[in-house]
């Protein structure tokens, strides 16, 4: 693997000692690994740099696992997340994965497991690489979420205190970075990159016309 195609991850825990831990022990899979002390500092790099795994721990000082999972995503809906905890019971495993978790690790690490793990994830979302690096803006993302769930423009427009124009620049521009020209294809690129469930998606369509030809 050349310098310009290493991987990219991104790690966020709040001490200072497991960051070096982990960090050195991700290089061994000659991936490029950036590490930070908190959520917010990951945020901040997400929106401008290319990120193709983000590892974080689920207890942080201040904005914890979730939440952070929650925001990159926003940022970039396709971005695989896996989360590190020492307490991994079943109710935060399952909440963790129900929030878009790919998986979760429990500490203490073991080395060759963690690894196993990275390189699995990795792998699995190798369809995306050449995907465009076109983050989602803070706008877009809400949008694009009442989009997918079937609403109309004037809709979005009446739930976000918006103008129909508005919603329309915003959705031209959402086409734009998924590289798609047709809400057809939005759908099935959105339920390629494992943003929607298109039998979910058929149901919420059918149950909405269905309840207009009711009223």
């Amino acid at each position: 693997m050349t310098k310009e195609t290493k991987k990219q991850i991104f790690f966020v825990d709040d001490e200072p000692k497991i960051r070096e831990v982990i960090g050195d022990t991700l290089e061994q899979l000659n991936v490029a690994v950036t590490c930070f002390a908190s959520g917010p500092e990951c945020l901040e790099k997400i929106e401008s740099q290319k990120c193709d795994l983000l590892i974080t721990d689920l207890k942080m000082t201040g904005m914890d696992g979730i939440e952070l999972m929650k925001k990159a995503k926003n940022i970039i809906p396709w971005l695989p997340v896996l989360v590190i905890t020492a307490y991994g019971d079943v109710p935060i495993a399952v909440k963790t994965v129900k929030s878009g978790a790919v998986d979760f690790i429990e500490k203490p690490l073991e080395k060759n497991a963690f690894l196993r793990k990275v390189q699995s994830i990795l792998r699995d979302n190798s369809s995306f690489d050449n995907y465009p690096y076109k983050p989602l803006t803070k706008s877009e993302a809400q949008i694009f979420k009442f989009i997918i769930d079937g609403q109309s423009n004037r809709e979005i427009a009446k739930l976000l205190h918006r103008s129909i124009r508005t919603i329309e620049v915003h959705r031209y521009r959402i086409m734009r970075k998924f590289d798609v020209d047709n809400m057809v294809d939005l759908i099935k690129k959105a339920a390629v990159l494992g943003l929607i469930e298109v039998t979910n998606q058929k149901k919420s369509h059918t149950q909405k016309s269905s309840t207009k030809k009711k009223d």
